[in-house]
């Protein structure tokens, strides 16, 4: 089968990009040479690769094993810091996971069925045994209520048992404790150039890609994931360097690991960031970032790539989006985090398939552009119209952010945005902010003095078999599925 290959030009008016930014989105829009096998092949051992951030919020690493007779044994490891240095409890979770079908919702994704066998907690500190005890004690149902008695002195390696299948005992709730991440499954592998300068060749990666977590602690118990959390990797094959995943592929319950210490960096977001890879949203998005700050007027400029495929190949529509934004604090509820607000005054958008044509073409006239005007691959301005009905678009909107930036192993600047709510709709009040991140943005480009000029991406489109540009369809069903789940700003 003839592989097709997306084709990008930008209009005489625009902008040059900076260089690495252009090749990074290129590498994205190119596939990045990934594969993924359906069924994913799950036996061995993943870990983390860093201090992970859950919604509430949550710092946790894990490492999870898959034996080839379907059991698994999954280590996660709490703490009470951002950098993952200060322990605060382990749980080890033990069960069996069938995988079943491939994702109806989810392209690229397998559904699986998972039973918990056993599910036991080793507290690390007093005051952490105190702390889930109190709220064990207090929310949790039959048979928890004298789960640890107060007053009871720590016993250091002590491990308590939390859920037993054979007692048909389940104390986990309070914890906000659930495994349906393991609902949904997708494995990749890419090869990464060997590190050093004078190495050739390549060495292989495997990630593994499990269900998200919800962003709202009431859902998460009953939540079953469409989108996925940051990937574990292969403990045998992971990205080089990695300080990290040495130390959770060899900890334990009762030796939980202590990452290596990082400067907390301040935020400074002038420059330019893009997405290091294709990202998964709740809801069936598949999409890639580019965004721009100025430093020196408080002004952005965003780009978001959408795609109906898990290796954003195939374009659907992008939206432009920019405006102002605040001076950043620091968060009081999420350690190493910054709040911000930011405003956004204008949009445009970009339909690159007939199935996104023909939904805003049937949109009600002056909700979204002008009335019946919309062809592949030609930007309107929604601005004039208050946004766009039909993707959930309202300007003006504010929106209330949580950033953080930091280095990664090869010292390139890494920037993490607020994780979007789960539910598709925008965090527009300030009980609203995000308390975990989405994937990171790495940055390309450095400050600019200069407000640059707005440019725009023209679709040109898909060489056919007889040589000529065509746009291929998509399925009706994906129309429906972006007109109602599409990233809400309202």
């Amino acid at each position: 089968m003839e592989k097709h290959k997306q084709v990008y030009a930008v209009a005489e008016r625009s902008l040059r990009w900076e260089p690495r930014c252009r090749q990074q989105l290129r590498h994205l829009q190119d596939g990045a040479r990934i594969e993924a096998r359906l069924p994913p092949r799950l036996e061995g051992h993943w870990v983390s690769t860093g201090c992970e951030v859950r919604p509430g919020p949550e710092f946790l690493t894990r490492s999870y094993l898959f034996y080839a007779n379907r059991l698994f044994k999954a280590f996660q490891f709490y703490y009470w810091d951002p950098s993952c240095r200060e322990p605060s409890y382990s749980l080890v979770i033990k069960g069996k996971l069938r995988l079943r079908q491939a994702s109806w919702i989810t392209r690229g994704a397998t559904e699986a069925d998972y039973h918990l066998h056993k599910v036991g907690i080793v507290f690390h500190s007093q005051k952490a045994m105190r702390e889930v005890a109190s709220r064990i004690n207090q929310s949790s149902g039959e048979g928890c209520s004298g789960f640890l008695p107060p007053g009871r002195a720590w016993a250091p390696g002590a491990l308590y048992e939390l859920l037993s299948a054979k007692t048909e005992r389940d104390c986990t709730a309070a914890l906000g404790f659930a495994m349906h991440e393991l609902s949904l499954v997708r494995v990749e592998t890419h090869h990464q150039p060997l590190p050093g300068p004078q190495q050739s060749g390549s060495s292989l990666v495997e990630e593994l890609y499990l269900g998200d977590i919800h962003t709202d602690w009431l859902e998460r118990l009953h939540y079953r994931p469409t989108g996925y959390q940051r990937p574990l990797q292969s403990a045998v094959h992971h990205t080089h360097p990695c300080p990290a995943c040495g130390a959770i592929y060899r900890a334990d319950e009762h030796h939980p690991p202590i990452l290596p210490a990082q400067v907390e960096l301040p935020v400074q977001l002038s420059g330019s960031w893009v997405s290091t890879r294709c990202e998964v949203r709740p809801a069936v998005l598949f999409l890639t970032r580019y965004f721009i700050f100025h430093g020196s007027n408080h002004t952005w400029q965003g780009y978001y790539y959408h795609y109906s495929d898990p290796l954003c190949k195939q374009p659907t529509f992008t939206i432009y989006a920019s405006g102002r934004y605040t001076q950043g604090v620091p968060s009081s509820k999420v350690k190493g985090g910054m709040e911000l607000a930011f405003k956004v005054t204008q949009a445009r958008v970009t339909p690159m398939d007939q199935v996104t044509v023909m939904m805003l073409n049937s949109s009600e006239p002056g909700s979204c552009g002008l009335a019946s005007s919309w062809s592949a691959g030609v930007e309107q301005d929604i601005t004039p119209t208050n946004g766009c009905l039909a993707l959930g678009i309202r300007l003006p909107h504010m929106e209330y952010e949580l950033f953080r930036t930091e280095h990664d192993p090869k010292e390139r600047s890494l920037l993490y945005i607020g994780e979007r709510p789960t539910d598709g709709s925008s965090p527009d009040r300030p009980d609203k902010r995000p308390t975990s991140y989405q994937a990171p943005l790495v940055q390309c480009a450095g400050a600019s003095e200069e407000f640059p000029n707005y440019y725009s991406l023209k679709y040109v489109g898909k060489e056919g078999a007889n040589g000529s540009e065509e746009l291929k369809p998509l399925p009706v069903a994906l129309l429906l599925l972006i007109a109602l789940q599409v990233l809400r700003w309202d």
